[in-house]
Formats: C-alpha cells, structure tokens, sequence
C-alpha cells in the first residue's frame, strides 16, 4: 500500500503505521506486504527521500524502515534531514542495505537490517519495537 491522504482515515482506528522508504516498488511492496500480513500495523510505502520528506509534513509514522541506497539523498541523508524538521527521538528507525557505514549508523542509533534480510527477522524487528 503505497502513502495517500486517503490513508489518513485508515489511521483513525489508532493502529501503529510503519513507513517504508525503498527505492525499488517492488521490494517495497513485498515489503508492506509481509507487515500488513503478519502484524497488527499498517504500512505504507514512499519510493524515494523527497517523497518522505513531504509524508512528515502532514503524518508521523510510529516506526520509520529507511533503504540506505536511496537516489539522490541515501539513508543517514534523510533521516538526518527528518530529524531536522521533526523530533526523530520518539520515531524509532530501521536503517536496511547491503552496503551500509555502520559506524554511521551507530552513530544514529539506528537499528540494521542487513540485506538480503529473512522476513521473519524483519516481522521480528518490527513488532519488537513497536511493542516495546
């Protein structure tokens, strides 16, 4: 399920919402998927950073699952530029790639997903922080 204001009624019955910043649609959307399927929270999916950065303008996620391989803007780039605008401290976020600095991410305090990731890890990791 990809991000719409439509979406926003959907969030009225007070579930928890993971939003997805990955590049590639069709691993996104296997990505909403598997959550949507297999926890109690919604997921929407953004394609690129300059998509997110337009969703925080009006909807604040409860947990944020960032591709570290974004075009133009990478990973630790929009969520330094999120934290800019919003008090990223109370969104918990999933950095996921292949190829990721991990000192940077140490540094962000953000939790890995190293690809390729099982989905059960990934369903795992989600539901861990969003209980928590």
């Amino acid at each position: 399920m990809t991000f719409s204001p439509s979406t926003q009624q959907e969030r009225a019955d007070s579930k928890k919402t993971v939003l997805i910043i990955e590049d590639d649609a069709s691993v996104g959307a296997c990505l909403v998927q598997a959550i949507v399927d297999e926890t109690p929270y919604l997921a929407f999916l953004v394609t690129d950073a300059f998509q997110a950065l337009q969703v925080f303008r009006d909807f604040l996620p409860d947990l944020l699952l960032i591709d570290y391989q974004l075009p133009k803007m990478n990973g630790f780039e929009l969520y330094d530029s999120l934290r800019d605008q919003v008090d990223l401290n109370e969104i918990p976020a999933v950095m996921i790639s292949a190829n990721l600095p991990q000192h940077e991410a140490e540094k962000r305090h953000l939790i890995v997903l190293s690809k390729p990731f099982e989905i059960d890890d990934l369903i795992e990791t989600v539901t861990k922080i969003l209980t928590d």
